[in-house]
């Protein structure tokens, strides 16, 4: 595999033979099938696979410009090959054709891989209200992997795909971003056609863009961003728009006007980031958050949610029951609303577009956190519509005021409890701004060499099977704990073990050996430890024991404690008991 995976590389390693188009393909597919974050939905075949890298047989980085590049797609967005669910099982249907920008990617030789786990219907910011399964962060499991666009962005951050497809309304294509390391652009309404794609609040859907590097967002968007007059929402790029000067202004918000929710490593990661912008020659402005801020609460306290409802009026009347509870509350809330609501609050809009314009007129773009916080699943889904809805404070107002934005990555939490965690940034300025947007995110990484993605983001670990005194509760468990291990799972090995309780030494030690004839499941548990400390671990285990490879219920091969055959000689077997634990007890 090449590693970091982007359009450049990969197409070196296809040029020079590195490794071939099918290889690579095969082996992401396969990545994306080993998934344990539940990014994915559905994934293509291998025959599936087979027809895309046939159609590419006669074609060379030389004439496509994303020439055997894998990208995912969110599933709300339609690829022939595979059911469109938007998150929802009974909503499910098979699209006869590709979404517009889909087909255009993969006519520029880029190859899908398979349809990301989402919010259902597109709806939230935090990638947990999925029927098919909380998606988790890329770099630690027990966060949020932020939405709606979840999978999209893990997959790209865990290295299964070079880019994704996402699609952005209140931040869906920003936050997932922000909470995986990597960049998401969401270009102005209009300039990347939604054409088969499922609706959320249809005057104000992007498809989104997520990607490593801005290198591969440069690439990339060109090909996305085409013309679609079928669309009836779609918008032509104007000719003339001005680029971003060397010595360029951004604007800041007060600090009384910044909200971190007391995660006091984000607001020390984004003061950061203002300094690193100033670095890069930009001049820090302060304009007034107010109006952004006033019109970003219209879009779940005012009457766009009724276009939540206008999208899917006649399944949610027949089957609201057969969507998730906080669903119903949120786009069952369009009956609180009227037309003349709807008028009065467009007008509202307009005015406060008219005072954040001006902000924006004194400056080349304006940078905010994307995100003042991020969360546990387990707070999430203790408290799910205030959570979500503290996530979009610094994203829901960007389309109804309608303005282009990219999330960059902006290192990483230094301490509290929320430390490793990765912080973004957001810069935005007016419709049709992206190029210029994409030039100073090329500034900022050149300036900001940041680890890319989750692969490179996270410390080396390795996944250790325990069986024995180290498990959870159990007398050594500590050398595990002390060295910051997490516990992954609770589960059995394959039907292929014996288990033995060692005479000598104390506290007493099991003995696990594998023999396929007469074993059985034994208990076990994943513990992940920080392969810095692999070794001062191997020192402490004593014969007979050491570390080798140990099969697990489902298939898998993961390293763990094993037991050469000599230590049954004078041990009492405890196989059918079929685990320390109740041995212990």
């Amino acid at each position: 595999m090449i590693e970091p995976m982007t359009v450049a590389a990969l197409h070196r390693a296809y040029s020079n033979g590195a490794i071939s188009v099918g290889e690579l393909l095969h082996d992401c597919l396969a990545r994306a099938r080993n998934d344990s974050h539940q990014a994915w939905i559905s994934l293509l075949s291998d025959e599936q696979l087979e027809t895309y890298i046939i159609n590419l047989a006669d074609h060379s980085p030389a004439d496509l410009p994303l020439y055997g590049i894998p990208f995912a797609i969110k599933d709300n967005i339609d690829l022939a090959d595979l059911p469109t669910t938007a998150g929802c099982p009974d909503y499910s249907y098979q699209p006869s054709e590709h979404a517009f920008v889909v087909a255009k990617l993969i006519a520029a030789g880029a190859v899908p891989i398979g349809k990301t786990n989402l919010d259902q219907f597109a709806t939230g910011l935090v990638g947990t209200r999925s029927p098919y399964g909380e998606c988790h962060n890329s770099i630690n499991g027990d966060y949020i992997s932020g939405g709606s666009s979840a999978g999209s962005a893990v997959s790209v951050a865990d290295g299964q795909v070079v880019f994704s497809l996402g699609t952005d309304t209140a931040g869906s294509g920003r936050v997932p971003a922000a909470f995986n390391n990597i960049l998401g652009l969401k270009g102005s309404i209009g300039r990347i056609s939604c054409r088969g794609v499922v609706p959320a609040c249809k005057s104000l859907d992007c498809v989104t863009i997520f990607a490593k590097t801005s290198d591969d967002l440069a690439a990339i968007w060109p090909v996305a961003a085409q013309f679609d007059e079928q669309d009836e929402f779609a918008r032509l790029q104007p000719e003339l728009i001005k680029a971003v000067a060397p010595n360029f202004k951004f604007g800041v918000a007060s600090a009384e006007q910044l909200e971190f929710f007391a995660d006091d490593a984000a607001k020390s990661c984004y003061h950061q980031a203002i300094t690193t912008l100033t670095e890069m020659g930009g001049q820090a402005v302060i304009i007034d958050l107010a109006p952004f801020s006033q019109a970003a609460k219209l879009l779940y306290e005012g009457p766009w949610v009724a276009e939540r409802l206008a999208a899917l009026r006649e399944f949610f009347s027949a089957h609201q029951e057969q969507t998730l509870p906080v669903i119903q509350t949120i786009i069952g809330g369009a009956a609180n609303y009227s037309a003349a609501d709807a008028y009065a609050a467009l007008y509202q809009l307009k005015a406060l577009k008219r005072q954040a314009d001006q902000q924006l007129a004194q400056v080349d773009f304006i940078v905010t956190p994307t995100t003042g916080t991020i969360y546990t699943i387990d707070e999430v889904k203790a408290d799910p519509i205030t959570l979500n809805s503290n996530l979009g404070f610094y994203t829901n107002f960007m389309n109804l005021l309608d303005y282009s934005a990219i999330a960059l990555p902006a290192g990483f939490r230094q301490n509290g409890t929320k430390q490793g965690l990765p912080f973004g940034i957001t810069l935005f300025g007016p419709a049709f701004y992206e190029d210029a947007l994409l030039s100073i995110a090329s500034r900022w990484q050149k300036q900001l060499p940041l680890p890319l993605g989750a692969l490179q983001a996270q410390p080396q670990t390795i996944d250790l099977c325990v069986c024995g005194a180290h498990l959870s509760g159990m007398a050594l468990n500590h050398q595990l704990s002390n060295k910051g291990a997490k516990l992954i799972k609770q589960t059995h090995t394959a039907p292929s073990y014996r288990l033995f309780a060692l005479n000598e030494g104390f506290p007493r030690r099991p003995a696990m050996v594998r023999d396929t004839k007469q074993g059985t499941s034994i208990e076990v548990e994943i513990w992940r430890l920080g392969s810095e400390f692999l070794a001062e671990f191997l020192m402490g285990i004593g014969a007979p024991l050491g570390l080798g490879k140990v099969e697990l219920e489902d298939g898998q091969w993961v390293s763990g404690f094993i037991s050469e055959p000599c230590a049954t000689d004078n041990a009492e077997e405890i196989t059918h008991l079929k685990s320390w634990r109740n041995f212990k007890a």
